[in-house]
């Protein structure tokens, strides 16, 4: 088998006409998104494609009112090249994510602009109170944006079917054990779900939407209630054997330091750096307001009980960003989630010097860290961009014939 890159995009040659379509489309439909615009000329010189697939592929797309003609380039001699860009009216998706206490619900048109957006509080995180509610959020959110739904994406925190960590503690929902979410939330709505957790889903985000955007290798520290890691691998999420890969949370940075609130065990980085630390330390000083506005305003008026989280946040990260690029070697390390950018940036300045690693090259492209740039609705934004992320982005395969080869 032997590798070929299109963009940042590594691709598998193999020999299956039919998937070889697919991926195609994919391939087609992901580099016209990336460039807003662009001819067939063009569109077959970056995918080394020939210029009659392209003709034919881009004609399909047109057909099923995934791309749309965007009149002629002003260039030099000659016709000017017919622009093609995505239909944002193609269709949408819709992602739902599922928090301890909220339900956020957006959806996003094929262009990956957002068309809807719901904040719904919840009394209770069980199966038995949020079915419903997912279903009548899903509804009206479809209803609300008209398109033709391509597909539905629900985060939840993980790990997954982990004794002792799943749905156990603040840090998750309660009463989830032993159910099968993705069959539960399709039911309920009516529509395939694809369940992802959060920190997967935000990195999946970030590089659609956000400042992954032309990073094909990154890890992503995800601020939600706990802390997680999303990977970014070859331009695609990696999610481990079982769908847990990243749960750095319960990585001990403190031998024998605090309980974790969620596994019990002790010195766990999510009893250090996460957000659900903060709220409880301003619980504790009497603070209840513990929304992203009143945290921003905190933040802003230098808050004691702020200022030593971010302190305590960025004394264990830095090693943790370190031990990241040793294991996995990214391009980059991205935090983000629900906290104020003002707070993640003072973070990643308070790191300061970050521990020599794989990453401490002299010539570096990107900062070893970034903040993120999709904002709070990260992790809703990141289900929404799942079902997208399978339509226009093209994979590793094993079995594909060459790309300029293949028949359109």
């Amino acid at each position: 088998m032997t590798i070929h890159t299109i963009g940042t995009h590594p691709v598998a040659i193999g020999k299956n006409p039919e998937r070889s379509r697919d991926h195609n489309r994919r391939v087609v439909l992901d580099v016209v998104r990336r460039n807003g615009s662009l001819g067939r000329a063009h569109i077959a010189k970056l995918t080394h494609l020939t210029p009659q697939a392209v003709a034919n592929i881009v004609d399909e797309l047109v057909g099923d009112g995934l791309l749309m003609e965007m009149g002629r380039l002003k260039s030099g001699r000659g016709q000017p090249p017919i622009q093609f860009a995505v239909n944002p009216e193609g269709g949408a998706t819709i992602g739902v994510e599922i928090a301890a206490d909220r339900m956020v619900t957006v959806a996003l048109d094929l262009s990956g602009r957002l068309r809807a957006k719901r904040i719904t509080p919840i009394e209770a995180a069980t199966h038995e109170h949020v079915l419903p509610i997912f279903a009548s959020e899903v509804a009206a959110v479809e209803k609300s944006v008209g398109s033709k739904l391509m597909g539905v994406g629900a985060v939840m925190p993980g790990p997954f079917e982990i004794d002792g960590m799943s749905s156990v503690g603040p840090t998750t929902l309660p009463g989830w054990a032993g159910i099968d979410a993705a069959q539960a939330l399709s039911d309920a709505c009516g529509h395939t779900v694809v369940v992802e957790n959060d920190a997967t889903a935000a990195a999946v985000g970030e590089r659609l939407f956000g400042a992954g955007l032309a990073i094909s290798n990154f890890c992503m520290i995800y601020f939600g209630v706990g802390i997680g890691l999303g990977i970014i691998q070859d331009g695609a999420p990696y999610r481990g054997a079982f769908g847990n890969a990243g749960e750095i949370g319960h990585v001990t940075v403190v031998p024998k330091g605090r309980a974790c609130p969620s596994c019990g065990q002790l010195g766990c980085l999510e009893g250090y750096a996460s957000a659900y630390v903060l709220k409880e330390k301003l619980t504790c000083a009497g603070v209840t307001d513990h929304e992203v506005a009143a945290i921003e305003s905190l933040h802003a008026a230098g808050h004691p009980v702020v200022e030593e989280w971010i302190d305590e946040a960025a004394t264990y990260l830095g090693p943790m960003v370190a031990m990241l690029e040793n294991i996995l070697d990214p391009q980059t390390v991205i935090l983000g989630g629900a906290l104020p950018d003002a707070v993640i940036d003072d973070i990643i300045a308070r790191m300061g010097t970050l521990p020599t690693s794989v990453a401490s090259r002299r010539q570096r492209a990107l900062p070893r860290v970034l903040r993120g740039k999709t904002g709070q609705l990260t992790a809703a934004l990141g289900a929404a961009a799942l079902p997208l992320f399978d339509m226009v982005t093209p994979k590793l395969e094993t079995s594909l014939p060459g790309l300029a080869d293949i028949p359109a």
